[in-house]
C-alpha cells in the first residue's frame, strides 16, 4: 500500500471545493453474534462472508460517490459496524488505497477502526496498522465477566485488557467504550468500575448509558418487566458521576457521551456533530453530501446481500436519497451540535438558512443554568445537556 502521505496527492481537489472537513464512513455489517441491546445494522453469517465480493462492492460504490460529488481531501475515515475487526487487513488496505486514489487525504488524516477484543481479532491489529489505521476504538462495554455475559459480549474482561495492551503497541491513538446504567449496577459499583477504567484509558473514552432500543431483545425483556434499569434520579446521578470522574482524570466531556484529552477528540465524529459532509459506504450506511450539486440525505439498503446486488446493478446500494432544504440542514446542525461542549456557531447556523437567533427568548433557560449564550455561540451547560430535547425545541422556536 502507498503511504498516507503519498495518497494526499493522489486526487486533486476541484476548484472551489470546500476546505471544511470531509469524512468517509465504511460500514462492515457482520458480527460473530448479535448483542441484545444493539439496534445497529449488524448481521451474523455462520457460513462465513465472501470478503472478496464485498470488497469489490465497496470499491464500486466509492467510485460512484467520487464521480457524483465534489472532490476534496478526506480528513477522516471511520470503519464502523457491525464488527470491522472481522475484516481482513488486506480488505482494509484495499479500501484505504482506493479512497486515497479517488479523493486524496488531508494533512494528519485520522483513520479509525472499531474492534472487538476477542483474541482472534486482536491478532489482526498489526495488519490494520500497516494498512494505514492510526486510531482504534475497542468495544469493551464492561470490566466484569458477568455483565459482559448479560450484554451478550463474546469476550472476557481479561481478553479486553489484553487487547488494550496489544493495541497500545500498534496505534498512536486508542479509545474504548463502556456501557453503564446496566441492570443491577449501583452508583458505587459504577464509580469503582469507571475509576478502574480510567487507569487504562489512553486519550479517549466513549461512555454510554444503557438505553432500550426498539425491536431488540432487551426491548422485549424490558416490556415484559424482566429487565430493570436504574430509575430516573439514579440515572442522573450516574451521569453526573461519570462527568465528574472523567473531568478529574483529564478527560472532560466534549460531547454528551464522549470524553477526551484536549486535542484527542474523535475528528470523524466531529464531522457528524458539526454538520460537515461525509460519504457513507456499505450496507445501511448514511451520507450527508451534495450529489450532482444537490445536498442530500442518503441511506443504503440494510441487507448486505441486497446491497451488493444493487451495487452490481447500478453502481451504488442506495435505498433513499432525499434533498435537504436549508432549514433541514440547520435543524440537523442544531440537533447534533448542541450535544457538543463547544456548542453551536451562531454565524454558521444563520448562514445555513438565513434565520437569526433571538437570544432574548432564551433568557429563562439561561437563568435556569441550562444554556450559555454569547455573541458567537450558544452552548448547553452540563446541566442542560441532560435536557437536550427541550433545549433544541426552545432554540428552534427562538429563531426567525
Amino acid at each position: 500500500m502507498r503511504s498516507i502521505t503519498a495518497m494526499r496527492e493522489a486526487a486533486t481537489p476541484e476548484a472551489g471545493a470546500s476546505d471544511e472537513p470531509f469524512g468517509l464512513y465504511v460500514h462492515w455489517p457482520f458480527c460473530l453474534a448479535k448483542c441484545p441491546y444493539c439496534d445497529f445494522n449488524s448481521h451474523v453469517r455462520h457460513g462465513g462472508v465472501d470478503q472478496a465480493r464485498f470488497l469489490e462492492a465497496y470499491l464500486t460504490e466509492m467510485r460512484w460517490f467520487a464521480e457524483h460529488s465534489t472532490k476534496r481531501p478526506i480528513s477522516s475515515v471511520f470503519f464502523g459496524g457491525g464488527t470491522p475487526s472481522l475484516m481482513e487487513p488486506s480488505t482494509v488496505e484495499a479500501i484505504l488505497g482506493e479512497a486515497g486514489r479517488l479523493w486524496g487525504y488531508g494533512d494528519d488524516v485520522e483513520i479509525t477502526l472499531e474492534a472487538n477484543p476477542t483474541s482472534v481479532e486482536a491478532e489482526r491489529f498489526s495488519g490494520y496498522a500497516k494498512a494505514g489505521v492510526n486510531r482504534l476504538s475497542i468495544g469493551i462495554q464492561a470490566l466484569n465477566d458477568e455483565d459482559l455475559r448479560r450484554l451478550g459480549r463474546q469476550h472476557t474482561a481479561k481478553e479486553a485488557l489484553a487487547a488494550l495492551d496489544i493495541a497500545r503497541a500498534h496505534f498512536p491513538r486508542i479509545s474504548f467504550d463502556l456501557i453503564y446504567g446496566r441492570e443491577g449496577q449501583s452508583v458505587a459499583a459504577w464509580e469503582a468500575e469507571l475509576s478502574e477504567a480510567l487507569t487504562y484509558a489512553a486519550d479517549h473514552l466513549s461512555l454510554y448509558q444503557l438505553t432500550i432500543e426498539p425491536d431488540t431483545p432487551f426491548a422485549a425483556r424490558y416490556a415484559a418487566g424482566k429487565l430493570k434499569l436504574p430509575p430516573g434520579e439514579e440515572a442522573e446521578e450516574l451521569y453526573r458521576l461519570t462527568q465528574a470522574l472523567c473531568e478529574e482524570a483529564g478527560l472532560p466531556a466534549y460531547e454528551v457521551s464522549n470524553h477526551a484529552k484536549p486535542g484527542y477528540e474523535s475528528r470523524h465524529n466531529l464531522v457528524y456533530w458539526r454538520a460537515h459532509d461525509y460519504a457513507g459506504i456499505g450496507p445501511g450506511a448514511h451520507s450527508r453530501l451534495a450529489i450532482d450539486g444537490t445536498r442530500q440525505a442518503l441511506s443504503a439498503l440494510k441487507l448486505p446481500e441486497g446491497w451488493c446486488e444493487a451495487v452490481d446493478a447500478k453502481g451504488n446500494g442506495l435505498e433513499t436519497a432525499e434533498p435537504l432544504s436549508d432549514e433541514e440542514r440547520a435543524e440537523e446542525y442544531l440537533l447534533m451540535g448542541l450535544r457538543l461542549s463547544e456548542g453551536i456557531e451562531l454565524d454558521r447556523l444563520a448562514a445555513m438558512d438565513g434565520r437569526q437567533l433571538h437570544g432574548s427568548r432564551l433568557a429563562p433557560l439561561i437563568a435556569e443554568g441550562l444554556l450559555s449564550l454569547d455573541e458567537t455561540r450558544v452552548t448547553a451547560t452540563p446541566k442542560g445537556r441532560m435536557l437536550l430535547d427541550r433545549l433544541i425545541f426552545e432554540i428552534a422556536e427562538a429563531r426567525s
